[in-house]
C-alpha cells in the first residue's frame, strides 16, 4: 500500500488535468465509434451538410452538457431573474460575463476534442467538402488530371463508382490532408491560448505559489466536509419529520442555515487582497455572526454583487485562473 501512495498523490495534485484528458479520451472514443458504426457519407448533394452536421452539432451538443453538468453553471444562473435591479449595474454584468467566461473555458474542453479528433480523422470534412459548392476550392483541388472531379466530386468517398481507385484516392488523399493540418492549427491554437492564459492568471495573481497550493487544499477540504454534512443533516431533518409523522408527535427542534445564509454561500468568492479567507464560507461564518439581524442581512444582500470582476471566482475558480 505505502508504494502507491506516490500514485495517489499524484493523481490528487493532478486531478483537474487527468480530469480534462479523461474527457478529451472518452471524447476520442465515442468520435471513433461514431464515424465506425454510424456515419455513412450520402455521395450526393447533402454531403456538405450531413458532413458539417457530422462534424459541429455534436460539438455543441457536447457544450450544452458540459454547461448543464457543472455546478458553477446553475450556482451562477440559480436565482438571477429575481435579481433584476442587480442586472442594470454595470459591474455586476461585467463580473457575470467573467465568470461565464471561465465556465466556458471549462466547458469547451469535450467540444473542441470532439472537432479536433474528427478534423485529424478527415471523414466529415472529406464528406463535407466533397459537396461544397465552391468554385475556387474545385479549381485548387482538381486539375487536368481528374477528369470526374469537376462532375462527380460528391461520389467520390463512396465506394463502388465509376471512378478510377487511383484518381479518386489521389483527390480525397488533398483533402484529408488539408482536414488535418486544420486539426492541428486548432490543437495548437487551444494549447497556446491555455498556455497564455494561464501564464496571465499566474503573473497578477495576489498571494505566492506555496498559499495558492495551501488555498486549493483548503477548497477542496472545505467542499468534501460541506457536502458530507450537508447529508448528514439533510438526513437528520429528515428522520425527525418522519419519526413525528408517525408517531403523531412534535418535532424536535433542529437548528438549521436561514435563507440569507444559504444565499451568501452559494455567491462566488470576490477576493480582495486585505482579506484573509480562503473561500465565501470561510467570509461568511467569520463576520456574520447576528444572522437575525435585519442590518446584517441587508448587508450580506449587498455585498453580494460582482463588484470586483478582476477578482471574482477567485477561489471557486482557481483551477482556471490562477
Amino acid at each position: 500500500m505505502d508504494k502507491l501512495t506516490p500514485l495517489l498523490s499524484f493523481t490528487q495534485k493532478q486531478q483537474t488535468n487527468l480530469g480534462f484528458g479523461l474527457i478529451a479520451l472518452i471524447t476520442a472514443g465515442s468520435e471513433h465509434i461514431f464515424s465506425v458504426f454510424a456515419f455513412k457519407c450520402p455521395c450526393n448533394d447533402w454531403n456538405f451538410v450531413y458532413g458539417n452536421v457530422c462534424l459541429l452539432v455534436p460539438a455543441l451538443a457536447l457544450l450544452i452538457l458540459s454547461y448543464m453538468l457543472s455546478s458553477k453553471t446553475w450556482k451562477l444562473f440559480t436565482g438571477l431573474c429575481l435579481r433584476k435591479s442587480k442586472l442594470c449595474r454595470f459591474n455586476y454584468v461585467i463580473g457575470f460575463l467573467c465568470v461565464f467566461l471561465q465556465i466556458t473555458t471549462t466547458a469547451m474542453v469535450a467540444p473542441l476534442s470532439w472537432i479536433a479528433v474528427a478534423l485529424l480523422r478527415g471523414v466529415y470534412f472529406e464528406c463535407s467538402m466533397t459537396g461544397a459548392n465552391i468554385t475556387l476550392f474545385r479549381r485548387h483541388l482538381c486539375n487536368e488530371k481528374y477528369s470526374h472531379c469537376w462532375t462527380e466530386l460528391d461520389k467520390f468517398p463512396c465506394d463502388g463508382t465509376a471512378i478510377p481507385q487511383s484518381e479518386r484516392m489521389a483527390v480525397l488523399s488533398i483533402i484529408r490532408a488539408e482536414s488535418q493540418v486544420l486539426g492541428w492549427i486548432l490543437i495548437g491554437s487551444v494549447m497556446t491560448f491555455t498556455f497564455l492564459l494561464t501564464c496571465m492568471a499566474r503573473c497578477y495573481s495576489p498571494i505566492s505559489y506555496m498559499q495558492l497550493k495551501f488555498w486549493r487544499m483548503y477548497t477542496q477540504k472545505e467542499s468534501q466536509f460541506l457536502d458530507s454534512y450537508t447529508a448528514q443533516h439533510a438526513e437528520k431533518l429528515a428522520e425527525r419529520n418522519i419519526t413525528s409523522f408517525f408517531d403523531l408527535t412534535k418535532p424536535i427542534p433542529m437548528r438549521s442555515p436561514p435563507r440569507q445564509a444559504w444565499e451568501k454561500i452559494s455567491s462566488f468568492y470576490k477576493f480582495r487582497s486585505m482579506d484573509q479567507y480562503y473561500s465565501i464560507l470561510h467570509k461568511y461564518v467569520c463576520t456574520c455572526e447576528d444572522l437575525e439581524n435585519p442590518v446584517v442581512r441587508a448587508s450580506l444582500r449587498s455585498e453580494n454583487d460582482f463588484s470586483n470582476p478582476a477578482a471574482l471566482a477567485f477561489v471557486d475558480e482557481s483551477k482556471l485562473v490562477v
